[in-house]
């Protein structure tokens, strides 16, 4: 059944994911995409999740179909990689990303394309105009990212990031980490 909606749903959004090949021709594929992102954001319930999945299926570097993109949510860069059961909240705004399998993301996470997408060292230039360099964000398997949270440097496998805290340096496997910017508070691993 769910093969058959899946389906159904890419016949559904073919009209959108030709608008976006033909906006990517006029301007650029991530520019296209954040259009049509915007657009099928606001596409309500499971219908809106199943025509998401549709569209990112065919238009994302990766995207696995079990992957489950909330309403509100919004992806900036055509090279994102969502894999297998990844769970994405409601308002979640993403950049270049690699989200590994069974990752969990709260509401209105921020995961944009690292932390220093824009240049600063100039004064006599206006900040807009200074180049900044795009990375790529990774979450590894099996975590947990808090409701509000801003990721703006990796986190490895199995790791839980508290609600609202701003994650500025890598984060460990199998940690639990919180706050302005996250620190490391616990290790998930048992002792014995």
């Amino acid at each position: 059944m769910k093969s058959f909606l899946h389906g159904f749903a890419t016949l559904v959004v073919l009209p959108v994911i030709a608008l976006f090949w033909v906006v990517s021709c006029i301007s650029s594929s991530d520019q296209a995409l954040t259009s049509c992102s915007q657009l099928l954001s606001r596409l309500p319930g499971m219908t809106g999740c199943y025509l998401r999945s549709a569209f990112y299926a065919s238009v994302l570097e990766e995207f696995h179909p079990t992957a489950r993109l909330e309403y509100g949510t919004l992806l900036s860069k055509c090279s994102a990689r969502i894999k297998q059961n990844v769970y994405v909240g409601p308002y979640c705004l993403l950049g270049l990303v690699t989200l590994h399998e069974d990752v969990l993301l709260g509401p209105a996470v921020q995961i944009p394309s690292g932390g220093r997408l824009h240049g600063i060292s100039s004064l006599d230039e206006p900040i807009r105009n200074q180049p900044g360099k795009i990375e790529r964000i990774t979450i590894g398997r099996d975590c947990w990212i808090g409701g509000q949270a801003v990721v703006l440097a990796d986190v490895e496998e199995q790791t839980v990031v508290g609600a609202g805290s701003v994650v500025t340096k890598p984060l460990p496997p199998r940690v639990v980490a919180v706050g302005n910017p996250a620190t490391v508070i616990r290790s998930r691993e048992t002792t014995s």
